[in-house]
């Protein structure tokens, strides 16, 4: 099973009864400062609900949901079920509701919210996941221009240089398959 993320944010909405659900798909990098962001646009919206799924430290799927004070399982739950679904990874979906005066219900609050988030991903430019490492390498000077251009014919990207008497400790990152196999 290929696991996919977002390239850029997405957004899509959802009207049920009046209330409006605007559903925000994104990166996981950017998951706090954009529901920040939202909470600060969005200030008479009444529920922020949140759904997320990512690699932990130790490599297994960490994933979670909030309910933003809607009926409990009625809102953060189905979109995280639309997450895993998509199998989406390192991405989170933020779901801004404003309360349009009827009820919806249970069932109906899980069908507006899973809809939400399913119009934002259907919206989503989406690339196959590929898990980053990062890592520091030491280089003589006379090693560095050969150096270089074997990492950027594997596309890994030079983050920092740190130049010594001795030569220049690199901090590189890439795919970590690719950077695994560099051998440096």
């Amino acid at each position: 099973m290929t696991l996919l993320t977002p390239v850029s944010e997405s957004i899509g909405e959802l009207e049920d009864r009046r209330s409006r659900f605007i559903a925000h798909l994104v990166s996981m990098d950017k998951f706090e400062a954009r529901l920040a962001e939202l909470r600060e646009e969005h200030r008479k919206a009444n529920h922020f609900v949140t759904a997320f799924r990512r690699f932990d430290e130790f490599g297994r799927i960490a994933e979670g949901a909030k309910d933003d004070g809607e009926p409990a399982g009625t809102s953060g739950m189905p979109c995280l079920k639309v997450l895993t679904g998509a199998s989406l990874i390192d991405a989170g979906v933020i779901v801004v509701r404003y309360f349009g005066g009827t009820k919806l219900g249970g069932g109906g609050l899980a069908r507006a919210y899973s809809g939400a988030a399913s119009r934002a991903i259907e919206a989503a430019d989406l690339r196959p996941f590929v898990r980053q490492a990062t890592k520091t390498v030491n280089a003589a000077f006379d090693e560095m221009g050969e150096l270089e251009k074997r990492l950027a014919a594997a596309g890994v990207v030079i983050e920092g240089r740190e130049f010594s008497e001795s030569g220049v400790l690199l901090t590189i990152s890439g795919a970590k398959d690719v950077v695994e196999k560099l051998g440096l």
